[in-house]
């Protein structure tokens, strides 16, 4: 086979916006509104990604209380924020800052958050949550968002370039002018588009392709891999989010899921030799039914909570999973260990909470339809009736709460490329629920109010020197697809890649297995343009996307070993086992010996690069056993909440100020 590359096309976007989920069309709708022009969005496909696809019971949405009496405050919500470990003061405290008057322009928009008939608008408990910050315009709360931002953006007319997937960063000298796109519309030749621009916005949303045990959807890749080869640094990628979830649908099992307390069953491969395995760990069925409530709102896997807590329940689906090779289901049908429940035997935090919400009768699917139908109706709309049939669940990665760093402008280390939504690591080891889709909003208008009064203040050339060297780095991912004829292996290696990042990388770790997959990355990517093959021009954009995902592999795997190497234990979603550890529980199997970080490191950030010299872009072409590039870590103390003067008269001068000179 032949691969006929058509003429590179190019053109000039002043800004260009790359991701079409609820921060890149919010990032999109608050430049037009700063009166930025010359501005589009780019997206490989406008219905795919996370944001569009995904959700939970009710998904959530965090942000400043605005409801009741209880005290609340935008220095308390970020002094919460800061309080994960390894989150930077600055970017908690706009997070906070703005946090209302994201949410506030959202219900403007059209999205449906509930508030009472005096107009507040109510809250609950999340996970992580201590103010009722919380909440939920239903299962489907980032769709929502995504559609409104969309229709506002159609309004103002700003273009999108569908079906162009980003495969390269053009930077020079930490400074970037240009996206080399590959026109996916094409199945007969590889097309590619160059677009030169001043100012790239990524909302790519997090690395979801690299593992295998995944509860994103199939949609969702990421871009992570490509910012990363054009040396933008990386910080706290260490810190993953693992929960429960069901795997066709893929769906987070959280919330009133949990709360409902269904039964835990565990089969063999073919379904059979059904039994309630949590019985096996816990003699009595009121601890089960307990332990089960609370994976309502501790829903992600807390390395915290497997000494006596909730997630032990979390240990023991893995157990029975990765290490049994066994299935496991929820069965809405039968409550745990075959009885009715004893509400009054409950603890008071779950007895009260069922109390409320009138629910403690029935059956798990009762309980669940009484007091979360649209959570039945979603599995109903998927094809699964939880009134008939178990659901199938795994522990699954779920959110990157580290990305590419970035400063209060969410602008990278890269002179105009900014960070928004997963992409960006704002997030420390642990955050409260729905703290995410806030951050996204948050960050797309500190990102475009800075391009829009700052960097689009005089006009803007690429140099001579800088389209010639930005041309030939365009060249260089181009020649990729020049490879050896025969039958195509991308599948393959994709598999074998995220499987072996979910075995080695998931929410168990250790350092041997965790070199062992760095090695077998390092390797592919090394070989990368002689071993993988490719069997016609369609799948040129896959070819692409597996670049990118090992480039990422490896960062990421760099990134987990340091944090080792560095002194770093078990903390948030992820335990790292060790010989002289402490096991969870005396059942537990000897593989979960773990020490706990005891926030050692949390008020350090890790930051991780690929400095330019150390970079073979060519990979095209066998490295002569050279690796492809090296990743550079170092650590540094983290950026404490800003101390700002509030005198009103000495900021609103400052604020003038700052508006004139744009």
């Amino acid at each position: 086979m032949k691969i006929i590359n058509a003429a590179l096309k190019e053109m000039e976007i002043r800004t260009l916006i790359v991701g079409t989920g609820a921060a890149g069309y919010a990032a999109a709708v608050r430049l037009h509104q700063c009166g930025a022009g010359d501005i589009a969005i780019l997206s490989e496909n406008v219905k795919a990604g996370t944001s569009r696809n995904t959700g939970s019971d009710k998904q959530t949405y965090y942000k400043l209380s605005l409801a009741g009496s209880g005290g609340d405050s935008i220095r308390l919500m970020a002094e919460e924020l800061f309080g994960g470990q390894c989150v930077d003061g600055d970017l908690a405290l706009c997070e906070a800052a703005l946090s209302a008057r994201c949410f506030y322009y959202l219900t403007e928009l059209g999205v449906p958050f509930p508030e009472n008939e005096y107009g507040e608008y109510i809250g609950y408990q999340t996970d992580h949550d201590r103010r009722k910050r919380a909440s939920s315009a239903g299962p489907y709360t980032s769709k929502l968002m995504t559609e409104c931002l969309e229709r506002e953006a159609g309004m103002r007319n700003i273009p999108v370039l569908d079906h162009m997937q980003m495969i390269r960063l053009l930077v020079k000298d930490e400074k970037v002018y240009g996206v080399l796109c590959l026109n996916r519309e094409r199945k007969d030749c590889a097309e590619f588009v160059l677009i030169w621009c001043e100012n790239v916005v990524l909302a790519t949303g997090g690395p979801a392709g690299m593992y295998h045990d995944s509860v994103y959807p199939a949609s969702q890749l990421g871009g992570s891999g490509i910012a990363f080869e054009a040396g933008i640094k990386g910080q706290n990628l260490t810190e993953w989010q693992f929960g429960m979830a069901s795997l066709k649908p893929r769906w987070n099992v959280s919330g009133t899921y949990m709360q409902a307390m269904p039964r835990f069953v565990s089969t063999d491969r073919n379904g059979e030799d059904e039994r309630e395995f949590l019985l096996e760990y816990f003699e009595d069925p009121a601890r089960v039914q307990y332990l089960t409530f609370l994976k309502g709102y501790q829903w992600p896997f807390d390395s915290k909570k497997i000494f006596g807590g909730s997630s032990l329940i979390d240990l023991c689906v893995y157990q029975e999973t990765i290490l049994k090779g066994r299935r496991v289901f929820l069965d809405f049908l039968h409550n745990p260990g075959g009885r009715d429940v004893d509400f009054e035997r409950l603890p008071g935090e779950a007895r009260e909470y069922l109390r409320s919400a009138k629910a403690c009768f029935g059956t798990p699917v009762e309980r669940l339809l009484h007091m979360n139908e649209p959570a039945v109706s979603f599995y109903l709309e998927h094809g699964v009736d939880l009134r008939e049939r178990m659901l199938e669940i795994a522990v699954c990665v779920q959110h990157n709460n580290g990305g590419l760093s970035v400063d209060s402008h969410w602008q990278t280390n890269i002179e105009g490329v900014f960070a928004v939504g997963e992409v960006c690591g704002s997030h420390g080891v642990t955050r409260p629920g729905g703290t995410a889709l806030n951050a996204g909003q948050a960050g797309a208008v500190r990102a475009a109010e800075y391009i829009a009064f700052v960097r689009t203040r005089t006009p803007w050339e690429p140099s001579a020197d800088a389209r010639k060297y930005c041309m030939e780095m365009a060249g260089s991912r181009m020649r990729l697809l020049s490879l050896s004829d025969g039958e195509s292996n991308l599948e393959e290696i994709w598999e074998r890649a995220t499987l072996r990042m979910s075995r080695a990388a998931g929410m168990i770790r250790n350092e041997a297995e965790l070199e062992a997959a760095l090695k077998e990355t390092t390797r592919e990517l090394r070989h990368f343009g002689t071993d993988v093959r490719i069997g016609e021009c369609r799948q040129a954009g896959r070819l692409y996307h597996l670049l990118d995902m090992l480039i990422a592999q490896k960062v990421y795997l760099s990134a987990m070993l340091d944090y080792i190497r560095k002194g770093g234990a078990s903390r948030g979603s992820a335990v790292y086992t060790c010989q002289d550890g402490e096991k969870p529980g005396e059942k537990m199997p000897e593989l979960y010996r773990c020490k706990m970080d005891e926030g050692r490191l949390g008020g350090m950030v890790q930051e991780i690069w690929i400095a330019p010299k150390d970079n073979e872009d060519d990979f095209s072409r066998e490295h002569r056993g050279k690796a492809p590039f090296l990743c550079r870590v170092s650590w540094r103390p983290v950026r404490p909440i800003p101390e700002p003067d509030y005198f009103f008269e000495s900021q609103w001068k400052a604020f003038r100020e700052r508006r004139q000179r744009s």
